[in-house]
């Protein structure tokens, strides 16, 4: 058996499409859409930036000492968690604040499984607010050219009765885990490179959604954006380098020739015609249809494929139930998402144990249950 990775499987799966003559060399390089991959990379300069200086150290420091119940503990890491990754993509998210919600455990003396869980489906629903919460919302908001602003004002809002959702059925569940108050603790008051940069940084991305709100280009604006903090004394340039996951961008860029082979091939109208996809016209069969490629196919190779069932009519509204079901299918299974794998691999790393059952007690119902809202939500605010 061969040991092919996501990273492999994309760099084998677009050298085969050019080597075959599907697309020429040139054709492979137009199928790619850069703006996708440097408004990623942008993003991701500037989470590292954040994570350098300690911010979400800082972040977790101050969950120990402002909340005093495991309830209230289990909110304030699911609320951070979501709105964090909103903000600066949620695998990246999960990667920097799982380690610290691992440390707040420890030092609360509370069973971790709960927070984690919490950590992993809080990221998925939170990053489904913004058009850069996660990889395939950045690439809807490329492909659909939609609005940052317009976006946020109808996604985000669901993002928050998601999160509060998310609370309401772990607390639930785990209730006799979370009963009860936590111990008097003292936050570790980790290392923080410096305030300043910090500063800098929470400023630069103030800054940066600022001129997404106003409708700068967004590839222009992150760009600046993360340029600017690379004009530093303080900070190696190899220092935040190395905290930009290129596996992600290659597996972009290898995914952008891949489809674009297929659709150049006719593959594309072939496999519509004989799955009856070409013949979605209904808004809940187009939201079954997202969640279930989501976590057939992974979340964004099935916006690339879903993209070709936009209608002509009403295409941002769709383009929106895009964003919002890929990304809350995520939470259906515990390999539904990068995010959660991330979260699951740091917590196997210290010894902690979250099993597929664990996870499916949640994230299924929850999945399940925040469709059926979702589609409630689309027809009662979005359609009117």
């Amino acid at each position: 058996v061969f040991r092919l990775d996501r990273v492999g499987a994309a760099i084998v799966g677009a050298t085969l499409t050019v080597a075959l003559g599907i697309l020429s060399f040139d054709q492979a390089s137009l199928a790619v859409d850069f703006r996708t991959i440097i408004l990623l990379f942008s993003m991701m300069i500037v989470t590292a930036n954040l994570k350098l200086s300690g911010f979400f150290q800082l972040a977790g420091d101050y969950l120990l000492k402002t909340v005093h119940t495991k309830k209230a503990l289990l909110f304030a890491v699911i609320m951070t968690s979501g709105i964090l990754s909103a903000f600066f993509i949620n695998d990246i998210v999960c990667l920097l604040f799982t380690p610290v919600v691992i440390g707040i455990c420890h030092q609360a003396g509370v069973k971790p499984l709960p927070f984690l869980i919490g950590t992993a489906t809080a990221s998925n629903i939170g990053s489904a607010g913004t058009l850069i919460g996660n990889p395939q919302n950045i690439l809807i908001g490329s492909l659909s050219h939609l609005p940052f602003s317009s976006y946020l004002v109808s996604a985000f809002p669901f993002a928050l009765f998601g999160l509060v959702i998310n609370y309401l059925f772990i607390s639930r569940l785990y209730r006799k885990d979370l009963a009860g108050e936590l111990p008097s603790v003292t936050p570790s008051n980790g290392h923080h490179h410096t305030y300043y940069l910090m500063t800098k940084s929470l400023a630069t991305t103030i800054l940066i959604l600022a001129g997404f709100i106003l409708g700068g280009d967004p590839v222009i604006v992150s760009s600046l954006g993360a340029s600017y903090l690379l004009l530093t004394r303080r900070i190696k340039p190899n220092r935040i380098y190395t905290s930009i996951d290129f596996n992600l961008l290659v597996i972009f860029a290898g995914l952008f020739v891949v489809i674009g082979g297929v659709e150049n091939s006719g593959l594309i109208n072939w496999l519509m015609h004989q799955m009856h996809l070409d013949k979605i016209t209904s808004f809940p069969v187009f939201t079954v249809a997202t969640i279930t490629f989501s976590n057939i196919v992974s979340n964004v190779p099935a916006v690339m494929l879903l993209k070709f069932l936009i209608p002509g009519q009403n295409p941002d509204i769709w383009w929106t139930s895009l964003g919002i079901f890929s990304t809350i299918a995520g939470n259906l299974t515990l390999t539904g998402s990068v995010a959660n794998l991330i979260v699951v691999e740091i917590a196997k790393r210290n010894h902690i144990r979250v099993g597929f059952l664990d996870y499916l007690k949640v994230g299924f119902p929850l999945t399940v249950f925040l469709t059926a809202c979702g589609l409630a939500y689309f027809y009662l605010f979005l359609w009117s």
